[in-house]
């Protein structure tokens, strides 16, 4: 993954988001987005995937430059996994995930079903593939999203903060799903608070607070914190961890 962000502006109302933030990686395969609550990093997620317009500045994706590219396009090989999963409650994980791939993506259902279960089969799903979501974990929930998203086979995966509303045990699950997207060599970034995870995962961290970029790097800067900001922010995330 290759992504460039050029005096990038974000603005809701007369609140700046994102306040005029520059960054270039190039070869990148996991990139792990950390920051508290209202940092910013869900918001340029989302700004990332095309979802939301922006006041300033430049995005480009793989040499895709938001500014000039056909959005609808740029949107189709991008997948987006959200916090609460977002999937229809009144259709079942099978037709949630088929939905898409008819309706925006075109393709046959007999074309897709196999691969579709083969998806759900991966990740532990195809048991519950006819139940509607309610039937279902949080965890199991959150795993169905994220083979929605691999459904489509896009070119970058987006996950924003998506163990944020599970206990222990059904983080575990969708964090383990989350692995095996590296395992499987799939470029991905991650809003997440979950520092561990980052650590043993992501090839690069950025770090935000109040809407900007305060530090960034290879995960080694996690162990070793550069700016004031980010050694705050370990020391209290990771106060109550035991080393």
């Amino acid at each position: 993954m290759n992504l460039e962000l050029k005096h990038l502006t974000k603005k809701y109302q007369d609140k700046t988001v994102l306040d005029d933030i520059t960054l270039k990686l190039e070869n990148i395969q996991i990139l792990a987005l950390l920051g508290a609550s209202g940092s910013g990093k869900s918001t340029l997620l989302r700004l990332i995937a095309g979802l939301e317009p922006f006041q300033g500045g430049d995005i480009i994706v793989n040499n895709n430059a938001m500014r000039t590219s056909p959005l609808d396009q740029f949107r189709k090989n991008v997948g987006f996994v959200f916090q609460d999963h977002n999937l229809f409650s009144h259709l079942s994980i099978m037709e949630n995930i088929l939905l898409v791939l008819e309706k925006v993506h075109k393709r046959k259902r007999a074309d897709v079903i196999k691969p579709v279960s083969e998806l759900l089969e991966r990740f532990g799903l195809i048991e519950h593939a006819h139940k509607l979501p309610h039937q279902i974990s949080g965890g199991q929930s959150q795993r169905a999203s994220i083979v929605r998203a691999l459904a489509i086979q896009p070119e970058l995966i987006l996950l924003d903060e998506p163990t944020s509303s599970l206990d222990p045990v059904l983080t575990y699950e969708v964090l383990s799903a989350i692995k095996q997207l590296a395992e499987d060599q799939k470029d991905f970034i991650i809003v997440t608070h979950e520092i561990g995870f980052a650590k043993s995962v992501a090839d690069y961290i950025v770090f935000m607070e109040n809407g900007k970029i305060v530090e960034h790097g290879y995960r080694s800067i996690l162990d070793q914190p550069q700016s004031a900001e980010l050694k705050r922010f370990l020391d209290k995330v990771l106060t109550f961890i035991p080393t």
